[in-house]
C-alpha cells in the first residue's frame, strides 16, 4: 500500500487511477514484441512508445519503480491481442506470461516448404493458410513480388498462439538487414550489381553446395561464368522451374526445354532466389575464392571436384559419375 501511495503522490491523486487502469490499445492486434535480456525497464518503456503503445515512456517507468518491478524484468516473446491497462502490460513483462515456443527456418528451403512448415506448427496462429503469396507479402509490407528467398534461415522464439505473419515479418526484416550488411562488404570486383542479385547468387550456392568448406570455391565457378558471359548451367535452378512437376529425377529434355528459370537455355541469373540462402552462402556469393574454376562436378560424397578447362572437367565427371 504504501508503495501505491507514493506512486499517487508522484503521479497526483487526480491522475495516478485513470494512469494505471485505463486500458491501452495495440497499434495493431496481434502486436509482438521482444523483450532482451538485460533490458532495462526505461529502455522497453521507450520501445513501447516509439512502437505506438505507450504514450509517455516516463510515468510507466515512475508506475514499474513504484511498484517495486523495475528489477524483475523477464526477457521473452510476448504478443498482445487485446488492449490492457498499464498495470496489466507489467504484470506480463514482469510475470514472464510469454509462453514461448521455437521454430526454425532451414537453410536451403523453398517458400512452399516454408509455407507447409507454418501450417503445421502447433503454437502458430495460421493467418497465412487462406492468403496467397503476394498478400503475404503485402502483409508483412515487402516490396518484393515474389517471396522466394527473403526469409532468413534462422531460429525464432515465438509466443504461443502468435501469428504466422508476425514470424515471416521479423524473418524478412532480418534477411534484409543481413543483405545489406554483406552488401557494404562485397568485394569490390563482385560482377554482382545488387543486393538482390547477391541473394539471387547465394541461394543458387546454397543449393550447390554438398559440404561446407567448398562453398567459397563454387560461388567462385559462379561468379567466373558471369564475368565471363557463359551460361551458369546449374541443375537447381532447371529444378526449381519444373516446380512441383518435378519427380525427383532430372532429365535431358528438362535441361532444353526453357523456363525462366533454366540456366542452361538463358544467360545470367534466374530472375528470383531459388531458395533461402543462409549467412554461409550470402558471405560466400560476395567474397568468393579467387580461383581460374570454372567446372565442378559432385565426387559423391558431399565434396566437389573443381575444373578450370572442359577436357579436365569432362574427365573428372568420367571419373567420379560414370
Amino acid at each position: 500500500m504504501g508503495k501505491f501511495l507514493l506512486l499517487i503522490l508522484m503521479l497526483s491523486a487526480a491522475g495516478a487511477g485513470y494512469y494505471v487502469y485505463t486500458p491501452v490499445s495495440p497499434p495493431k492486434q496481434p502486436f509482438d514484441f521482444v523483450v532482451n535480456q538485460g533490458s532495462s525497464l526505461t529502455t522497453i518503456a521507450r520501445q513501447f512508445e516509439k512502437e505506438g503503445l505507450l504514450d509517455n515512456a516516463t510515468l510507466f517507468v515512475v508506475l514499474g519503480r513504484a511498484m517495486g518491478r523495475a528489477s524483475q524484468i523477464k526477457a521473452g516473446v510476448y504478443q498482445l491481442d487485446h488492449a490492457v491497462s498499464k498495470m496489466e502490460l507489467l504484470d506480463i513483462i514482469t510475470q514472464g506470461s510469454s509462453a514461448t515456443g521455437r521454430m526454425t527456418i532451414i537453410e536451403g528451403w523453398n517458400f512452399r516448404q516454408l509455407r507447409a512448415a507454418l501450417n503445421d506448427a502447433p503454437n502458430l496462429k495460421h493467418d497465412t493458410q487462406t492468403l496467397s503469396d503476394a498478400e503475404i507479402l503485402q502483409h508483412i509490407g515487402a516490396f518484393e513480388t515474389h517471396p522466394e528467398g527473403l526469409f532468413l534461415p534462422e531460429t525464432y522464439s515465438v509466443a504461443a498462439g502468435s501469428s504466422d505473419l508476425a514470424l515471416l515479418k521479423r524473418a524478412y526484416q532480418m534477411m534484409q538487414q543481413r543483405v545489406q550488411d554483406v552488401w557494404q562488404a562485397r568485394s569490390p570486383d563482385t560482377p554482382l550489381q545488387a543486393p538482390y542479385q547477391a541473394l539471387i547468387l547465394a541461394s543458387i550456392v546454397e543449393k550447390e553446395t554438398g559440404t561446407a568448406k567448398d562453398r567459397p570455391m563454387i560461388a567462385g565457378v559462379f561468379v567466373n561464368r558471369l564475368r565471363k558471359h557463359m551460361l551458369l548451367q546449374t541443375d537447381p535452378t532447371v529444378i526449381y522451374g519444373l516446380g512441383e512437376s518435378f519427380d525427383g529425377n532430372l532429365r535431358r529434355r528438362d535441361l532444353t526445354s526453357d523456363t525462366p528459370y533454366n540456366t542452361y537455355t538463358r544467360g545470367g541469373l534466374p530472375p528470383t532466389p531459388i531458395a533461402m540462402p543462409g549467412m554461409a552462402s550470402l558471405n560466400a556469393a560476395l567474397h568468393p575464392a579467387k580461383t581460374d574454376a570454372l567446372y565442378f562436378v559432385a565426387r559423391g560424397d558431399g565434396s566437389s571436384k573443381f575444373s578450370s578447362n572442359l577436357n579436365e572437367h569432362n574427365r573428372a565427371v568420367y571419373q567420379y559419375q560414370k
